[in-house]
């Protein structure tokens, strides 16, 4: 894997760019000017960040494993500390797929009669600080996904999520609690001693 450049870096235009950032060559970027990254940030091979109107505010301490995809027209926030694990995918928007509208885009050219049956739904998505999203999973527009909460691999989140929980499937379920050790450790509320 090869990381772009500072000054590749720089060329692609971001809102605003920290230090440390680690992006692979082989990422894909859409809208750079509409993406705020922190810094300590990492983001892998084969991952997509298509920023629309609300744009991308990535924190700081983050990683992007492979072939993730941060998608929308709404804004998607990753607070720090936050691990979006392969190929997991978060939309800001999707498409009415309930029949009474088409699944297209707009880019898309359709029949002038079929003009107003086009309609995205679009909703800002929040991970919190200390959040994790599992391979393979999936987070639709509207969800807040709270402090401290891990979703396991392969689930699909459509509500949000209460904080120091894990979950998993489809739609995604709360198994049990989180232990808040190593958030309390960076946050300075405790010790290593305690672990």
């Amino acid at each position: 894997m090869g990381f772009l450049t500072a000054e590749e870096l720089k060329k692609i235009g971001f809102a605003d760019l920290g230090s440390n950032v680690f992006i692979s060559n082989k990422v894909s970027i859409y809208n750079p000017g509409k993406i705020r990254i922190g810094s300590n940030v990492r983001i892998d091979d084969f991952c997509i960040l298509s920023a629309g109107e609300g744009g991308i505010d990535i924190g700081n301490y983050v990683h992007i494993s492979c072939y993730a995809c941060l998608i929308g027209k709404a804004n998607i926030k990753l607070h720090d500390y936050v691990a979006v694990s392969i190929k997991a995918s978060i939309f800001s928007n999707t498409n009415d797929f309930s029949g009474d509208f088409l699944p297209t885009y707009k880019e898309i050219e359709i029949p002038s009669m079929a003009e107003n049956l086009v309609k995205t739904i679009s909703e800002p998505v929040v991970l919190e600080t200390h959040t994790g999203l599992g391979a393979h999973s999936i987070v639709m527009p509207g969800v807040t996904v709270k402090i401290g909460t891990a979703i396991g691999a392969m689930s699909v989140v459509y509500e949000d999520l209460n904080s120091w929980g894990i979950y998993v499937g489809n739609p995604a379920r709360f198994v049990k609690k989180r232990s808040d050790k190593a958030y309390k450790i960076l946050s300075g509320k405790s010790s290593s001693k305690d672990i």
